[in-house]
């Protein structure tokens, strides 16, 4: 029997693509107007069509054509669209400009007839003015025939994720179908004061995450390139799983072929000794005074990970925390751990690309979470699938806007940085999502 099928929009490099395959759906599109993050999501999901448009420009007959479904039933359509959430004088905050992105969301759940949707977004858009956007988002979905759930904010590290990482979701049904009900936590959040949550086990600690990843500054190679064999260390419960060590770590996901002897989207960062010293003197879990970076508690979870802006925004880089052992910053596959991701999952070969693509991600065990509850509603027993899935074309996660741009036939959609990190416009057909 087939999987029953999603669509990821505001793809970005896939970590809710993940989780819903995790979940038991196959992920059959993700769209995502950005080439850099399309060919990362193109060599971790190389069965999954990118669809490298914003969605503005689509139509849900384009990705029903691309996807090659024919007309099979869509499961679930989720996604995260960019929103301000504000309205001009006098006008629905829907209806600004600025939210249009938001509105093409619900055009193309509904265009694909989609029986489920989720829309994740920050959590500040559940207080003060913003609230009244979500208020007509829900009015525009019930209104083309959705039944929608009271909107909730969920914490990561209530769902195995050593990270305080907190989203807003939203669910909805075609109307006449079963409502999901958000997942329940299943590990303690270290930040909450809820009697709930001191119920609950303690979740993976930044330790358990990446006690086993040898120090990358032990490795010249890493200077140059971002991955290279290492000796691993003792892997704790939480980085079994990750490393693919154990019967359950695909989840009811696709199996990948990769090199578990690889260390890999762990490039260095050449820290001045000014800098180390500084770092090797902050206390675990307090803020470096200059920099303003968070160390790292060994044996707690760590800060929300940012991506910064990209470079149609200028090109700022969000601080890496501080690692809890080393006097430096973590590396990519670092963040990737706190994140949740398996290692065999990799990002651009660039520290900024790389830390961006984390950043913009839903943690993959929160996505898959959710998207579980989902299942559940849908009636579908998971399973495991048989085979395992060849990795992309390692080229893919090493292009440059140009070079990402031409391997798709698309025009160059959004701004790129000049070697000084100052954008320098492109021309381009394609308005940036």
């Amino acid at each position: 029997m087939t999987r029953p099928i999603g669509i990821d929009l505001f793809a970005g490099a896939g970590g809710m693509s993940l989780g819903f395959e995790q979940a038991g759906f196959d992920v059959v599109a993700a769209v995502e107007i950005d080439p850099i993050h399309a060919a990362v999501h193109s060599y971790n999901f190389p069965n999954c069509v990118v669809i490298p448009q914003s969605v503005s420009s689509l139509a849900a007959e384009d990705i029903r054509d691309a996807a090659n479904i024919g007309r099979r039933n869509v499961d679930i359509v989720f996604g995260g669209a960019p929103c301000q959430g504000f309205s001009l004088m006098g006008q629905r905050a829907l209806d600004d400009p600025r939210n249009s992105l938001v509105k093409d969301f619900v055009r193309i759940v509904v265009g694909l007839e989609s029986s489920y949707f989720v829309f994740e977004n920050v959590k500040g858009i559940t207080v003060g003015r913003h609230k009244q956007f979500l208020a007509e988002l829900i009015e525009e979905f019930e209104s083309n025939g959705y039944d929608v759930l009271p909107w909730r904010v969920l914490n990561a590290a209530n769902y195995g994720v050593p990270q305080e990482r907190e989203r807003l979701i939203l669910i909805g049904a075609k109307r006449g179908l079963k409502l999901p009900e958000y997942p329940e936590p299943t590990t303690r959040s270290p930040r909450s004061s809820l009697l709930l949550d001191a119920q609950l086990p303690e979740g993976p600690s930044c330790q358990d995450a990446l006690g086993d990843i040898p120090d990358a500054e032990d490795y010249d190679a890493l200077i140059e390139n971002d991955s290279t064999a290492v000796k691993w260390g003792r892997p704790s419960a939480y980085a079994k799983i990750l490393r693919d060590m154990v019967a359950e770590s695909t989840y009811y996901g696709y199996k990948r072929k990769w090199s578990k002897e690889l260390l890999t989207s762990s490039l260095r960062t050449n820290h001045s000794e000014i800098s180390r010293a500084r770092f090797a003197s902050t206390e675990m879990g307090q803020v470096e005074p200059t920099s303003r970076f968070f160390k790292l508690h060994a044996n707690g979870v760590s800060n929300t990970l940012r991506a910064g802006t990209d470079s149609a925004r200028g090109a700022f880089t969000s601080p890496r925390p501080i690692h809890y052992k080393y006097p430096r910053c973590i590396t990519v596959r670092e963040m990737l751990r706190l994140h949740g991701f398996p290692d065999w999952f990799r990002t651009h070969v660039t520290k900024w690309h790389g830390a961006r693509q984390v950043g913009n991600a839903v943690p993959p065990p929160l996505a898959r979470a959710v998207a579980a509850s989902i299942i559940d509603a849908i009636g579908w027993e998971p399973s495991s699938p048989t085979g395992a899935i060849l990795m992309g074309d390692e080229r893919l996660l090493s292009m440059d806007m140009g070079q990402a741009s031409r391997h798709f036939e698309i025009n160059v959609p959004i701004k790129q940085r000049d070697r000084k990190g100052t954008p320098k416009p492109r021309q381009s057909a394609i308005q940036p999502a």
